[in-house]
């Protein structure tokens, strides 16, 4: 997974606005602005993979963790992937749908294939985007929290 942060301490308002929610509230306005920001990477990834049965593109999720501390976490996964380890899943059969664990060796290349990078390009192409995207919806969320 590549980590992407965001840190809203910069923007004196939306700071603000987080520090009046309860503890709850914060959470819940930080789950929605890293999942939309995430959203943004993983449509792209899903665009950009390779087609040769559509498994790939099929299998690319947005996964959001709690953290430690009150951290939360949105991240662009590939199901076959232990997201933890980020190994493949051993558990899952080549036959199942949802196991792609071969995404890494498009991505990477190995010893015989050259790579075919689309999950760090979406990324890094898209950045911007995705940091546009969270900071507008941690804006709507705030409002729809203190508007009740």
């Amino acid at each position: 997974m590549i980590n992407m942060h965001l840190d809203f301490s910069g923007l004196e308002q939306i700071a603000k606005d987080l520090e009046t929610l309860s503890k709850s509230e914060n959470k819940k306005v930080l789950r929605e602005a890293t999942r939309a920001g995430a959203e943004v990477v993983a449509e792209v990834v899903r665009e950009t993979a390779p087609i040769l049965t559509g498994k790939m593109s099929r299998n690319v999720v947005v996964i959001t963790q709690k953290g430690r501390q009150g951290e939360v976490a949105s991240g662009v996964h590939i199901w076959g992937v232990n997201p933890d380890t980020g190994n493949s899943d051993n558990t899952m059969k080549a036959s199942n749908p949802k196991n792609a664990f071969y995404w890494r060796f498009v991505e990477l290349g190995t010893s015989t294939m050259p790579a075919h990078p689309f999950v760090r390009p979406a990324y890094d192409n898209n950045q911007d985007r995705a940091a546009e995207a969270a900071i507008s919806r941690a804006n709507e969320a705030i409002d729809e929290v203190l508007s009740k």
